[in-house]
């Protein structure tokens, strides 16, 4: 149903959470009538602890992503009380833990073994925010598939990614994780990256993928990890449930909750999320779990008085695997003979798990994922190396290149290479950095070394710490800048001062890197400044002063060579932003498509929603990535009416004008210019990258389906109303052209 804006609203259900063609993809969909005869039979033979021992997650006790939690011990395997362990990889250790399990344990249920492979196991690829940056779904997909050829190839049964959460505060540690502000975008890469985790699933060379943390922990008050949320119930549905719609429809088999409470119910406790929502309304399959300890943590929320009450809150909520910290293994047998917890929901979350443990083959095999021969084989294949160095270079974003200072020409003879990431190796690797090591990666030294051999002379200083204030090392870096043809000034973020927990309140270059930049600059010399970080920076002054910047993030293990591809011009920069840098941390949240306002302007007028002390705009927009040549927008094409029940088709011409080869991510945006609600500016709804040769023009062509026009209200209902929509193609969110269109 379609409704005039004239009339008075009448609202209709369009479940966009339950679409028909994700029903064809559900976890659960064909259940044979084996499997089902095999479990049913097994849950007969289970005694009651067993079968919440198959719902008790524990955590190898060699590598901890969390707070200290419950021991992982002998007894407990032998008790079969454990259903998974995470944590832990490497053939030869799982096959020894399995064995054990398998000798010993009375029903010889095979454990679930996970690990957090978040951008590579060993192969390190970008942090999934700069991977993000790409905007090639394709190149997403292929490296998650790679982490998980090498991850299930080191006896790894299921990955804790992706992690889908929109963010739109990059003082919140975790944006490092995701895929950005968008909505739209966001769900295509999540849908990317499950594909590409759950290749070949149920194969001994994928894994399980696990769309976390649901739902809206990318929200959090002051941008502070496992802060509360509170947001509208429409916000709730239109820009922070869609990634995860996109993850079941992909076929995810497992969910994840979140730390934070959502309008006043914590996740972990929420019946709504994972009871109507995930199970009712999108018929969700798979099983969940908790995040690290979080059941217990429902006790500091204070809606749980004690362990017990934390762990029946949190099984009734529809939490059905209990991460680390032990509660449902000590409180649930207890809970269920006071009936407090209904055997049948105990018997239904066993047996979601056992049917993911069937499938992947374990009764049949427990130890079809450890072939040693296959890890020496699979793990830091050439191929894979290869692959991640062109991630890499596709995932840097050129913020400014005055005087085309870049690409640096190959003849250069002298180059000063300074800064604390100028020779740096540990923090390239970035947070979640899974098995990745620090004698794998490619530093930027060594990645200019390898590009230019002995044919140029480069010459390096630190120049100062990443947090220290001591500026002793300034002068021999200002002097060998003065003594080199082009000076490179390599600056950013420790690794770790991104990822969980690693939340910042001032979003400027720590220590003194941005007053060495400044006096770098100050020498008359050219100056490159390569920036790697975990989240987008506040740099206003340095934009101001530097004539080139280079948004390079963390780039995992072939990082140096990755960036001197793109210096030194072998590859043509494409990546865009998708978060937006903004000018300063009291613009925070100041993502592209905010909602209208009833006084819109900026500094130039008064009574406007407006700092009086800034522009509105950002330092640098969603969408906003430079090139070494320039492309040509012709004036688009569209109708000026479309069907309510069909498609409007956009056409718009890019033209390479520059003198090099080069990719273009072209963009269109939508906006609902009158509605029941208030709509945002400008919302993305289409992008595609495209390889134009120099000197020649491609026609791009969209098709905006009637049925993505629409909204949800606060009860959580999708509505599209006819009317007038403006529609955007362009650059980025900001360089677009423009055309009213009527929906009929």
């Amino acid at each position: 149903m379609y409704l005039s804006k004239k009339n008075i609203l009448l609202i209709f259900i369009f479940i966009a959470f339950v679409s028909v063609n994700g029903q064809n993809n559900l976890p659960n969909r064909n259940v044979n009538q084996k499997e089902e005869k095999f479990i049913e039979d097994l849950l007969s033979k289970m005694t009651l602890a067993e079968k919440i021992g198959q719902l008790s997650q524990y955590v190898g006790r060699e590598l901890l992503t969390g707070p200290e939690s419950q021991t992982l011990t002998d007894s407990l395997i032998e008790s079969g009380l454990i259903g998974s362990i995470l944590n832990i990889a490497g053939t030869k250790q799982l096959r020894e833990i399995q064995r054990k399990n398998i000798e010993k344990s009375r029903l010889k249920i095979p454990i679930l073994f996970g690990f957090d492979v978040i951008h590579g196991y060993k192969t390190i690829t970008p942090v999934p925010l700069a991977e993000s940056c790409s905007w090639d779904l394709e190149l997403i997909e292929k490296s998650a598939k790679m982490a998980s050829i090498e991850a299930s190839a080191a006896g790894i049964h299921w990955s804790f990614a992706p992690m889908v959460d929109v963010a739109r505060d990059p003082r919140w540690g975790r944006v490092v994780e995701g895929a950005g502000e968008d909505t739209y975008l966001g769900s295509k890469i999540a849908e990317a990256r499950v594909k590409g985790f759950q290749w070949n699933l149920w194969q001994p060379n994928s894994v399980l993928a696990c769309a976390k943390h649901f739902a809206a922990y990318g929200a959090p008050q002051a941008g502070r990890d496992y802060a509360p949320v509170d947001i509208s119930m429409s916000t709730l549905a239109e820009v922070y449930l869609p990634p995860f719609k996109a993850c079941v429809d992909a076929n995810v088999q497992t969910f994840m909750t979140a730390f934070n409470s959502l309008n006043g119910v914590p996740a972990t406790a929420s019946s709504f999320l994972f009871r109507e929502i995930l199970q009712d309304k999108w018929k969700f399959g798979g099983f969940t779990v908790s995040d690290w300890n979080a059941v217990k943590e429902l006790i500091a929320h204070g809606v749980a008085e004690d362990d017990k009450s934390a762990a029946i809150i949190a099984f009734n909520a529809g939490v059905d695997m209990n991460m680390t910290d032990g509660l449902y293994n000590k409180y649930l047998e207890q809970a269920v003979k006071e009936k407090q917890i209904d055997t049948k929901m105990i018997d239904e979350s066993v047996k979601r798990i056992l049917q993911i443990k069937y499938r992947l083959g374990l009764f049949e095999n427990p130890f079809r994922f450890f072939d040693e021969k296959r890890e020496k084989k699979e793990i830091k294949k050439p191929e894979f190396i290869e692959t991640a160095r062109d991630i890499a270079k596709k995932s840097i974003v050129l913020l400014k290149n005055e005087n085309k200072t870049l690409p640096i020409s190959k003849k250069v003879k002298k180059i000063a290479l300074i800064g604390p990431l100028a020779n740096n190796k540990s923090e390239l690797l970035g947070s979640w950095k899974a098995r990745g090591e620090e004698e794998d990666v490619v530093s930027l030294y060594e990645g200019i070394k390898n590009k230019l051999g002995n044919k140029a002379e480069i010459n390096y200083a630190q120049g100062c710490d990443f947090l220290s204030t001591n500026e002793d090392g300034f002068a021999q870096a200002i002097k060998l800048a003065s003594e080199n043809d082009i000076v490179i000034v390599a600056v950013g973020e420790k690794a770790l001062m991104s990822g969980e927990s690693r939340s910042r309140a001032s979003l400027s270059l720590p220590g003194v890197q941005e007053k060495l930049v400044q006096e770098l600059i100050a020498t008359g010399k050219p100056v490159v400044v390569v920036l790697m970080n975990g989240r987008p920076l506040a740099i206003p002054k340095i934009d101001e002063k530097a004539s080139v910047i280079l948004e390079t993030w963390f780039l995992g293990i072939q990082s140096g060579n990755a960036i001197a591809d793109v210096l030194f011009g072998d590859y043509n920069p494409s990546a865009k932003l998708t978060m937006s840098f903004p000018r300063s941390e009291g613009q925070i949240p100041n993502y592209y498509n905010y909602k209208r306002s009833g006084r819109p302007g900026d500094m130039e007028k008064t009574s406007t929603t407006r700092h009086i002390d800034l522009p509105n705009a950002n330092l640098y927009p969603f969408g906003y990535g430079l090139s070494y040549t320039e492309f040509a927008y012709s004036p688009m094409i569209c109708p000026d009416y479309f069907d309510a029940n069909g498609k409007l088709k956009v056409e718009v011409s890019v033209t390479n004008t520059g003198t090099y080869d080069g990719e273009e991510i072209v963009q269109l945006y939508v906006s609902d210019n009158v509605a029941s609600m208030v709509r945002p500016v400008k919302e993305l709804k289409g992008f595609k990258k495209v390889f134009i040769p120099k000197g020649e023009t491609v026609k791009i062509t969209f098709d905006v389906d009637s049925k993505e026009l629409g909204f949800w209200d606060n009860q959580m209902n999708y509505i599209v109303e006819k009317g007038s929509f403006t529609i955007m193609i362009g650059k980025n969110s900001e360089d677009v052209q423009q055309k009213i269109v009527k929906l009929m």
